[in-house]
């Protein structure tokens, strides 16, 4: 990679990681059903005017919309809420690597090899040893709702693989459309219309800063840097640097926010980075697919132009948070 392009690379990383910290002041400002909605909605508005029609089926539109926008996004910021400290879950949330690793070998047929078993192995000695140091410095159900975000992302992993989209701010930008309306519904049924409407009335410049930030900054700026990187370069050189985001999330909180970082939870990331390292960048045995009628036109994600056959599961997917 041009030097010009590293550098842009670990810019999109320290962004995503540093987007830890701006979420959790924003939960200082809003609920976080809310500040997801608004993430959503400014992200999409007015972007969705510029990007030009979908490029792939809206099935797979709405199917990583409900899985990132709504449950990923909504678990996280949920949890964050809960006590889920910003650092930790920067790290904790990179255990999609294996979600979205054992989903593309139930659902992709995509056979997982020995490195790649082990690098799920030691990224899940990571997560347990994250809990235990979250189990005596926070809440345990701030944890498990992060976890179940991880989750989430691995399900929107496996769709965007499918769906092999040819322009990926495209593709993000429509996916930010399908999130809104549901999280607004939500939020107005979990935290209450007084809640919502006493949090949109005292907008600041600090809370209005935090949506720019998450919605132009963090997520078309990120996603449409990461696409453009990936369209100029294999996906397995450009993937590595989506390590960095805990790297930064972890080292931005104890600057910005003061959070301590303990042994257990070095211990974590160094566990939990280098099983990740192995499971998204070791090559896999991916099994071809047959042609089916309704999907090989749109969807055949062996000769998407964003991702090569072969390449490592999570390498074209955004790590962003």
């Amino acid at each position: 990679m041009r030097p010009v392009h590293i550098a842009l690379a670990v810019l999109v990383a320290a962004v995503w990681g540093f987007n830890f910290v701006v979420i959790e002041i924003g939960l200082g400002h809003f609920p976080p059903l809310l500040l997801s909605a608004l993430r959503f909605l400014v992200a999409a508005v007015p972007a969705v005017f510029f990007v030009g029609r979908p490029k792939v089926a809206w099935k797979w539109i709405v199917g990583v919309g409900v899985a990132l926008g709504i449950a990923k996004f909504g678990l996280l910021f949920t949890g964050m809420a809960h006590g889920m400290p910003a650092g930790l879950s920067s790290l904790v949330l990179q255990i999609q690597a294996v979600f979205t690793a054992v989903l593309a070998a139930v659902f992709l047929r995509e056979r997982p090899g020995r490195v790649r078993i082990l690098g799920m192995a030691v990224a899940l000695a990571g997560i347990a040893v994250a809990a235990v140091d979250g189990g005596t410095s926070g809440p345990v159900l701030g944890f498990v709702l992060v976890v179940a975000a991880a989750a989430c992302w691995g399900v929107s992993n496996v769709l965007t693989r499918r769906a092999a989209p040819p322009d990926a701010l495209n593709f993000m930008v429509w996916v930010c459309v399908i999130p809104v309306l549901p999280l607004f519904a939500l939020s107005l049924l979990i935290e209450g219309p007084e809640r919502d409407l006493a949090a949109l009335s005292g907008l600041d410049w600090s809370g209005a800063a935090v949506i720019g930030y998450v919605a132009w900054v963090s997520t078309v700026f990120g996603f449409g840097a990461w696409g453009y990187l990936l369209r100029r370069y294999p996906a397995s050189a450009v993937a590595p640097f989506s390590l960095l985001v805990p790297v930064f999330g972890m080292s931005s909180a104890a600057l910005v926010l003061g959070e301590g970082i303990s042994g257990l939870r070095w211990a974590a990331a160094a566990l939990l980075v280098g099983g990740v390292a192995l499971t998204s960048l070791a090559p896999g045995s991916a099994k071809p697919r047959t042609a089916d009628p309704e999907g090989a036109a749109d969807s055949g994600w062996t000769t998407g132009p964003t991702r090569p056959t072969g390449a490592p599961v999570g390498a074209a997917a955004s790590p962003a948070p």
